[in-house]
C-alpha cells in the first residue's frame, strides 16, 4: 500500500517512520516533509501544500491511506475534501476539528456535556477582559480561541501579565494567532493545581483505543520557567496517570466526548488529545483537547509501539457505515515496556524570532533504542540546516528514566549541534519524583 502522512513536523517523520516498518508498505510519502524525511530511504517527500492539488496528487498516485500530522489543514477541511473524491483518511472533518481550532467552542462543549474543565468566561471585548481578570485575579489563564501552534496560551502569575495577554491576542493583526469566523477572542479560565499529562486515544467516531500516555515540557527553560512552546521534549509513559486516573479520564472524559460529538452531529474519528490537569488528589480535569497527536509526544509513544501503526489507522479509517461500534476498543495495541524520552533541539531565538539556515552538523546514526527525529529541518546544497523553531527531537529507549536521559543527553554531546542550539536538560524530571 502506498500511504500520505500530510505534515513536515517531528510528529510526521515519527508516524511516517513507525508506518514505514510495515511489511504492506510499498511506500510512504510526507507532504511536505523535512530534511530528516528527505534522507530517510524508504520515505518520500511531496512537495505540496495545497490541499486541492495534494488531492490530485492522491488520487492520480493511488493513495491507499492518508494521514493528517497537523490541526492546521483539519481545520481547512482536508478530511472533507478527500472523503467527498472517496479517499480513506484518518482525522476528523472540519466541524469536529473545532474542539482544537476554537478554545471558545471546545470549552462550552465540554460545559454542555459535563466534561470536567476549569470554570472559564470567553471575550471578544477587551475592556470586558480585563475587567473579568480584575475582579478574579492571579493567578490566571488566558487562551487564544484560534490557532496559535501550541503558543496562544498564557498562564499569568500577575495581574500585568494577564493584561497584557488580553491586548496581544485581541489585536486583529497579531500573526502568531489565526482568528475565526468571529474575529478575535479570548478564553479565560481558572487555574489549576497539579500535574499536566497528555491522553491520547484514536477515534472512530463511537469508539477509541488509548494510547501509551506520556507527559510534555511546555516551558522553554530547565524548571519549567520562560515562555510557553510548542514542547521542549516528553516522555512516555507517564506515572501520574495512574491505572485509577486511566479509567476515570476514559469513563469521564473520553467517552462523554465522543457521545456529545455524535449528539451534535459531528462524530470524532482520528486521533483525539485531551491535555488533562491532575491534582494532588487525583482530581482529573481538561485543559484543552487538540484534534491531533501531539509533538513532541508523538516521537516517545512511536518509539515504543511495537503493533503495527498500519494496522490500527486502516480500522480507524473505514467508512462510517462499515463501523463495528468495537472496533477501536476491541484492539489490544502492545508497548514495548521501556520507557521512551525525546528532547527537542529548538533554533536561536524560539519560541519568539525564530532564526533560519543554521548548517546542523552531521548526525549520529539512528540505532534500536535512539531515533533522532528531525521537525525545522530542510536539506539545502548537500547540507542539512535549521528551517523551523523546534528542529530535532533526540529520542531514546532505557528502562530507567535515568537511563533513558543519559543515551538521550549522550548522543546531543557526542554530536548533535548546529549555532544557536536552545535544549532542556531537565526532560523526565518529573517521572523521578
Amino acid at each position: 500500500m502506498k500511504v500520505l502522512v500530510i505534515g513536515s513536523g517531528g510528529r510526521e517523520h515519527a508516524m511516517a517512520w513507525k508506518i514505514a516498518q510495515s511489511s504492506k508498505i510499498q511506500c510512504v510519502y510526507v507532504a511536505p516533509g523535512n530534511g530528516g524525511t528527505a534522507m530517510d530511504g524508504r520515505l518520500q517527500n511531496v512537495p505540496i501544500t495545497d490541499l486541492n492539488e495534494l488531492l490530485n496528487w492522491a488520487k492520480s498516485e493511488g493513495i491507499g491511506l492518508t494521514v493528517v500530522g497537523p490541526e492546521g489543514p483539519l481545520a481547512q477541511g482536508v478530511v472533507d475534501l478527500f472523503r467527498s473524491q472517496g479517499l480513506r483518511i484518518v482525522g476528523p472533518t472540519q466541524a469536529a476539528a473545532q474542539l482544537e481550532s476554537s478554545k471558545a467552542f471546545s470549552k462550552a462543549f465540554m460545559k454542555r456535556h459535563n466534561i470536567p474543565t476549569a470554570d472559564f468566561e470567553t471575550f471578544d471585548d477587551a475592556a470586558l477582559a480585563h475587567a473579568y481578570i480584575d475582579a478574579k485575579g492571579a493567578p490566571i489563564v488566558i487562551k487564544a480561541d484560534g490557532l496559535a501552534a501550541g503558543k496562544g496560551v498564557v498562564v499569568a502569575t500577575d495581574l500585568d501579565q494577564a493584561h497584557q495577554a488580553v491586548d496581544w491576542m485581541l489585536e486583529k493583526d497579531s500573526t502568531l494567532v489565526s482568528h475565526n469566523a468571529l474575529g478575535a477572542r479570548v478564553v479565560i479560565e481558572s487555574f489549576l493545581e497539579g500535574q499536566e499529562a497528555s491522553f491520547m486515544v484514536l477515534c472512530n467516531g463511537s469508539s477509541a483505543c488509548p494510547l501509551a500516555t506520556s507527559q510534555d515540557h511546555k516551558r522553554l527553560l530547565d524548571g519549567d520557567v520562560g515562555p510557553n512552546t510548542g514542547g521542549m521534549g516528553a516522555y512516555s509513559p507517564a506515572p501520574v496517570v495512574t491505572p485509577s486516573v486511566h479509567a476515570k479520564v476514559m469513563r469521564e472524559i473520553i467517552r462523554p466526548t465522543l457521545e456529545g460529538m455524535i449528539a451534535e452531529g459531528m462524530p470524532f474519528t482520528g486521533f483525539l488529545y485531551a491535555g488533562l490537569m491532575i491534582s494532588p488528589t487525583g482530581e482529573v480535569r481538561t485543559l484543552e483537547f487538540n484534534t491531533r497527536l501531539g509533538d513532541p509526544e508523538t516521537q516517545p509513544i512511536m518509539m515504543r509501539l511495537k503493533t503495527d501503526l498500519l494496522d490500527v489507522l486502516w480500522v480507524a479509517s473505514e467508512p462510517a457505515h462499515n463501523h463495528r461500534s468495537q472496533a477501536l476498543e476491541d484492539l489490544e495495541l502492545e508497548w514495548d515496556r521501556r520507557l521512551s524520552l525525546g528532547v527537542v533541539m529548538a533554533s536561536h531565538g524560539y519560541p519568539e524570532e525564530v532564526r533560519k539556515g543554521d548548517v546542523i552538523a552531521p548526525l549520529p546514526k539512528d540505532q534500536d533504542d535512539r531515533v533522532i527525529f528531525h521537525a525545522g529541518t530542510q536539506l539545502k546544497d548537500q547540507n542539512l540546516v535549521t528551517n523551523g523553531g523546534r528542529v530535532l527531537c533526540v529520542t531514546a529507549l532505557a528502562d530507567t528514566i535515568q537511563q533513558a536521559q543519559q543515551k538521550v543527553y549522550g548522543l546531543v554531546e557526542e554530536g548533535v549541534h548546529f549555532e544557536g542550539m536552545q535544549f532542556r536538560r531537565d526532560i523526565g524530571w518529573r517521572a523521578k519524583r
